[in-house]
């Protein structure tokens, strides 16, 4: 027998011991115990592996689907169909880490301050340095646990808190606090493990954990056990064949974020949903709704089974979101964006609009779109009158979306400023005065026609932002 199955044999022990006194003393004393040193083992763990470990010279500046996400912009119009801006706002980074979405958060919303909190020294170390690095003054970082926020004596426009729910003993005290720092217009952005998607994972972490491996901070010796069994079981083992990944043998940060990440929960749906209930805040969207779309999962979206065909229009987003998980639970994170109840506010969708909400439209192009690269080849589509790819510049819904040159050619307006929906109209008929098939006159109403069935897609895909001051107002308030 090797040493190191030696010492896991001392460690099997050792877990029955502790087993054993837990269950014969469960008071409230041992309750506490065990919270306080599982939040020394998270802060212990982050302390000797950052995360996410990203190099401090690498800028996030070239990678616009991440950008989208960060903007304060992007769930501000999902909710209120009103385009903010960011110059100004205060946003929290709740649970750092080394700092890398904190400097996305600060390029994505230009003008705003940041605010990182974290419960390592070592990851706001790390976080300060890159902000230093990368020339970037209006921030503040602080060795901070959630449960201190309220001490920062500070109210957030926008609280970003990824990949630390999970690990709170009690999530709905966590959103209750993260609640209770944010503005009334606030929005958070959280998530959650998926209990459906990462089960093998958890069954991992369960095994190991009977193994005591994770009695104490896992390293380099617990990793060593875990490749020898990995590498004694065969190879259709389900517990191996869904989890192990050979190529991630020798990635230290992929067993402790996986096998070995402490306080590890998942969630479902309806879970997450009973979260929000209880902390009295209020769904907006998923963060990457593009990728929940029922839809996408059958062959035919327009043929679907009747029961299917009658029922699915009239369900709430909850239930869409819950069938789609159960369906195909392809994702590690259930991603919100959430916010104080009865906020934002009621309007009607865009596919609603009458003509009097299109006359009184403002057509915005989102902001990660304002780049020097879009100008380039929106000019050189119109030029070369060929379709233009939208989407290579905003990878958002993974599907290709081409604008014709028409089209392009009046969105290039847009790149200077917001216009007036009249103001697009007058620029296509200028252009394109008379249909190039039929030689008829291009009307006001045929331009505003075909420039409604091209906008209507663009801000359904989120490329676009489109307000109307009459399709909108503001909800009561208690």
């Amino acid at each position: 027998m090797t040493a190191q199955y030696l010492q896991l044999s001392v460690y099997l022990l050792k877990k029955g011991t502790i087993c054993n006194a837990v269950s014969s003393n469960p008071s409230s004393a041992i309750m506490k115990d065990k919270t306080s040193e599982a939040h020394d083992k998270i802060r212990q763990q982050f302390d000797d592996v950052i995360y996410p470990r990203i190099s401090i010279e690498t800028s996030p500046k070239n990678i616009p689907a991440s950008l989208y996400i960060h903007n304060l912009v992007t769930p501000y119009y999902i909710r209120n169909k009103q385009v903010i801006d960011t110059e100004g706002k205060l946003i929290l980074d709740a649970g750092c880490g080394s700092g890398y979405t904190s400097l996305i958060l600060a390029e994505a919303n230009p003008g705003a301050r940041i605010i990182g909190v974290d419960i390592s020294p070592k990851s706001i170390e790390c976080s300060q340095e890159r902000f230093k690095y990368h020339g970037i003054e209006n921030f503040e970082f602080h060795v901070l646990s959630i449960e201190d926020l309220p001490q920062l004596g500070l109210e957030f426009d926008y609280i970003n808190c990824d990949e630390v729910l999970y690990l709170l003993p009690d999530p709905v005290s966590g959103l209750q606090i993260l609640k209770s720092v944010l503005k009334p217009e606030g929005i958070i952005r959280g998530n959650f493990h998926s209990s459906l998607q990462r089960t093998n994972y958890f069954r991992a972490q369960e095994t190991f954990k009977m193994m005591g491996l994770m009695d104490r901070n896992p390293g380099e010796f617990e990793i060593g056990i875990v490749r020898e069994i990995m590498d004694a079981l065969k190879d259709g083992t389900i517990l191996k064949a869904q989890t192990w990944k050979p190529e991630k043998t020798h990635d230290e940060q992929h067993y402790f974020m996986n096998y070995f990440l402490m306080e590890d929960k998942g969630f479902t749906i309806p879970e997450v949903f009973s979260l929000f209930q209880d902390a009295e805040l209020q769904f907006i969207s998923m963060v990457n709704w593009w990728q929940w779309n029922l839809m996408d999962l059958f062959k035919e979206s327009d043929n679907l089974p009747a029961f299917l065909g009658m029922s699915l229009p009239d369900i709430s987003p909850e239930e869409h979101l819950k069938l789609f998980e159960l369906l195909h639970p392809v994702h590690r994170l259930l991603d919100f964006w959430f916010g104080h109840s009865r906020q934002g506010t009621t309007s009607v969708t865009i596919d609603g609009w009458d003509d009097l909400n299109w006359q009184q439209a403002i057509i915005n192009l989102h902001p990660q779109l304002a780049t020097a690269a879009v100008e380039e080849d929106m000019r050189n589509s119109i030029a070369q009158i060929r379709p233009f790819l939208i989407n290579q510049h905003l990878p958002i819904t993974g599907e290709s979306c081409f604008l014709d040159s028409k089209i392009t050619a009046c969105l290039l307006l847009l790149l200077k400023s917001a216009q007036p929906m009249e103001a697009l109209v007058a620029r296509y008929q200028k252009l394109y005065p008379t249909n190039p098939l039929t030689l008829e006159i291009v009307t006001k109403e045929k331009a505003e026609k075909i420039l409604r069935q091209a906008l209507t897609q663009l801000e359904r895909e989120g490329y676009l932002l489109i307000e109307s001051e009459i399709s909108t107002r503001s909800d009561i308030k208690d």
